[in-house]
């Protein structure tokens, strides 16, 4: 029975997503890890519960009008839980951040420098005082007119957008345009308009070729599309859009980084001419602060930054406050190793590892007593050299008198827990109960956990002689962020892991240089969102030739809406829906493969739309969902549940798990492809229908890799991973790279940045970079087999390769 000093939360019943009816005590002031392999309800437990319930009662104190407009979760599935003390949530975050998005903003360092120039900055003579948006390149008070506060300009050139002038418009010849429908109605509405679109590029008329790519005007025509067999297309009203404003459209306000990426390639970009590449309007370039420019503190290394805020500490008393602060959280920045990194650093140039530790530098700065600080997978990203730092802040953390709560699948970090709550024994439906809460000498006798033998070593991992490389790619003179001269050797036909500490490069080196330079030499295969970035960087490069096609698989969600689900992503639902629309009953009815679709009018419940449920909006309340009336959350109207194959409606169908859907569309070529890659990498458990939301991290990076891996193989084929083990149990980790090896054994070549030391040394070759991170990396330390590398002299890798190859 609790008590009002009760050192224990107490939680009791906890049904959330696949929890099973769990009760759990965890001790107060204490770092507690919660552990299990991916998809086994840690997640659930941690976030989905116990902090879930915290924000919940901290709302329930906040006004009934201001709560309306806060963003509230739902009541959590649990009956009860005590001693829970108020909480504070870092999450992962895995979504790209925005161009506009740099360290300063991440940290909000930024606005106290702002302030700093704003209150305390010197001003020419007779200048008017501003206020700090006016040093924001962010709003329309800071920004440079020309450039709109981005520092660079952006044109482009004839030969970018039509580097073939022997095809004629309707061969292709402008290459910037998009593709499928939206290409063929340009090319129609440029015929419609009177323009030769069958003759070849180079033999049209100057003037008209400039037209064609770089008005401004946006006429309207009608169209009339060439009739097609069968198909009746009705006159439409077209409106023309020049190859130029198309390219600079979609780079400034598409959402996709596919389509941003394949703009880019069709840009020359430059310093803006007015405003240098400051990105400031010139009246904020006017004032300075111990004799320096906005723009120049914040294009300086924090950890110079700090040394001049230091010497121009003995200031007003203003600037006395203000550089105080600064150097506070500065300080936050430094401790977690991140002081090489610069406040005008742009966020999509930065490593997970980087973003997540300054997330938790800004946390630590709130100097919070008393709460509950829930993590997830803090340790993502790092490379053990990083972690023993964020163990240090993690400490911290606890010694303040906070209670931390980690979800985590790193065993250094799990080893240095005061308390381990392992979560399982598997995933999915076959997980959900709590194996363990103790310390976690105690998981040793265990014998269900799938961490256990991972957290004390049972048994080390067969030994496995490296592969001999099949040929070279070589890059020379890489010269891109921090990485400054360098040459690069990547071997053909094995498995190669690019590692080194965080910002040391790794990223810049394999995920920018090296797709881009493969990407514009051979065609990239995309699945969705796997985009291959524009080549730069580079003065050359040999041995593409050997290489066939390029895939990447990046860390991103497969989709953020309830829409996107398994089924949806991999293509398995086009297969289902078609069998649907084979049957008898379908034919009678002229049912097409459309009318299957959740996402479409016409066979979905238009109650809900679609979505199987509805949001209940309670005044002074967070809204609830509940089920679709109608539908009862089963997405379809009653007619289109009419259809059965084999005994199940298109809703049961979306119902079953990988392994019984394996059964159910057995000897259905398309389908058994699609559920053997997911059983292989496995994701066995998960539903069909499951939406994307509901899945980890590590679910959906294996959801990638299995949608690659029912391809039909095509060539050799080079994949780049970007730490593909992020989010993954050391035994899931195990089947991916299954996966991987396999894949380089029917003939390609696998490139992985990796921090997972029992990946690097499982892997064939080793790239090392470093030797720290920032201006004090972009070096290529060591290269040769794992057992090379372990040994090589001034690689902070080293050491924790040479500990993984000694214990498996």
């Amino acid at each position: 029975m609790s008590t009002p000093h009760d050192p224990y939360v107490r939680v009791r019943g906890a049904r959330e997503h696949n929890l099973r009816d769990v009760d759990v005590d965890i001790p107060r002031d204490t770092l507690t890890v919660f552990t299990g392999v991916s998809g086994s309800g840690k997640s659930s437990l941690a976030f989905g519960t116990i902090y879930a319930e915290a924000q919940r009662r901290y709302f329930e104190s906040v006004a009934p009008y201001a709560r309306r407009l806060i963003h509230q979760v739902g009541a959590p599935d649990v009956d009860e839980i005590t001693g829970l003390p108020p909480a504070v949530s870092l999450e992962q975050r895995r979504s790209a951040p925005g161009a506009r998005s740099s360290v300063g903003t991440v940290t909000t360092l930024s606005n106290s420098l702002r302030m700093l120039f704003s209150r305390a900055g010197d001003y020419p003579p007779g200048a008017e005082r501003l206020d700090s948006d006016s040093f924001s390149p962010n709003t329309a008070a800071g920004a440079c007119p020309e450039c709109h506060g981005l520092g660079r300009i952006h044109r482009t050139t004839e030969e970018l957008l039509v580097p073939d002038p022997s095809l004629s418009i309707r061969e292709g010849a402008i290459a910037a345009w998009p593709g499928a429908w939206q290409g063929k109605n340009l090319r129609d509405v440029l015929d419609a308009l009177g323009h030769d679109v069958e003759r070849p590029w180079r033999e049209l008329e100057p003037a008209d070729r400039e037209w064609i790519l770089f008005t401004d005007e946006q006429p309207v025509v009608t169209v009339h599309p060439v009739r097609e067999a069968g198909r009746i297309q009705r006159p439409y009203q077209g409106t023309y859009m020049s190859a130029r404003r198309y390219v600079m459209h979609t780079f400034a306000d598409s959402r996709s980084r596919t389509l941003r990426a394949k703009a880019e390639r069709f840009l020359t970009g430059a310093p803006c001419p007015v405003c240098g590449g400051s990105r400031l309007r010139p009246e904020a370039m006017a004032v300075t602060f111990a004799g320096r420019t906005i723009a120049d503190l914040v294009s300086l290394p924090l950890t110079a930054l700090t040394e001049i805020l230091l010497e121009a500490g003995d200031g007003s008393g203003t600037a006395r406050v203000l550089t105080a602060d600064l150097l506070a959280r500065i300080g936050s920045v430094t401790e977690l190793g991140l002081g090489y990194l610069s406040l005008d650093r742009t966020a999509p140039t930065l490593s997970s590892g980087e973003l997540q530790r300054l997330r938790l530098a800004t946390q630590l700065r709130s100097g919070l007593f008393g709460v509950v600080y829930v993590l997830d997978e803090p340790s993502a990203g790092l490379h053990p050299a990083d972690t023993e730092s964020l163990l240090g802040v993690l400490r911290r953390l606890k010694e303040a008198g906070n209670s931390v709560f980690v979800v985590e699948h790193q065993m250094d970090v799990v080893r240095q827990a005061d308390w381990l709550v392992d979560v399982g024994p598997l995933a999915g439906g076959h997980g959900g109960r709590v194996l363990h809460s103790g310390p976690p000498a105690g998981l040793a006798g265990v014998s269900g956990s799938a961490t256990r033998r991972f957290l004390f070593g049972e048994g080390p991992a067969p030994v496995r002689e490296p592969r001999t490389p099949s040929g070279w790619v070589t890059l020379r003179g890489v010269d891109l962020h921090n990485v400054r001269g360098v040459d690069a050797a990547f071997p053909l036909g094995v498995l190669t892991a690019v590692t080194g500490v965080s910002g040391s490069g790794k990223s810049t080196l394999v995920g920018q240089v090296l797709a881009g330079v493969l990407a514009d030499r051979r065609p990239a295969e995309t699945a969705q969102d796997m985009a291959a970035p524009v080549a730069r960087g580079c003065a050359s490069a040999e041995g593409l030739d050997a290489v066939d096609r390029l895939v990447q698989v990046d860390q991103r969600p497969i989709g953020r809406t309830p829409r996107s689900n398994l089924a949806t992503y991999t293509g398995l639902f086009d297969v289902v829906r078609k069998l649907f629309a084979d049957t008898e009953t379908a034919r009678a009815r002229k049912y097409r493969a459309g009318r299957f679709s959740f996402n479409v009018a016409g066979g979905r419940c238009e109650t809900c739309q679609g979505e199987g449920f509805v949001s209940v909006e309670l005044l002074f309340l967070p809204s609830t969902y509940a089920p679709c009336p109608d539908c009862h959350g089963a997405r379809y109207n009653p007619r289109t549940l009419e259809v059965t194959l084999r005994g199940l409606t298109i809703a049961g169908v979306l119902d079953l798990t990988v392994e019984a859907a394996a059964g159910f569309l057995a000897g259905t070529p398309a389908a058994e492809r699609s559920l053997r890659a997911l059983l292989d990498v496995g994701l066995g458990y998960l539903r069909l229908g499951q939406p994307a939301t509901e899945l980890s991290g590590g679910e959906a990076q294996r959801i990638k890799l299995a949608t690659e891996l029912q391809r039909a193989r095509r060539g050799h084929t080079l994949y780049l991973l970007d730490e593909p083990t992020t989010g993954l149990h050391p035994a899931d980790v195990e089947v991916l790279m299954r996966q991987l090896h396999g894949l380089v054994d029917a003939g390609n070549t696998v490139v992985v940045v990796e921090h997972d030391m029992a990946v690097v040394a499982g892997a064939d070759r080793v790239i090392d970079l470093g030797p720290g991170g920032g201006d004090r990396g972009g070096r290529i330390v060591a290269t040769g087999t794992p057992r090379e590398v372990a040994s090589a002299g001034g690689s902070r890798t080293a050491a924790y390769l040479t500990e993984a190859l000694r214990t498996g």
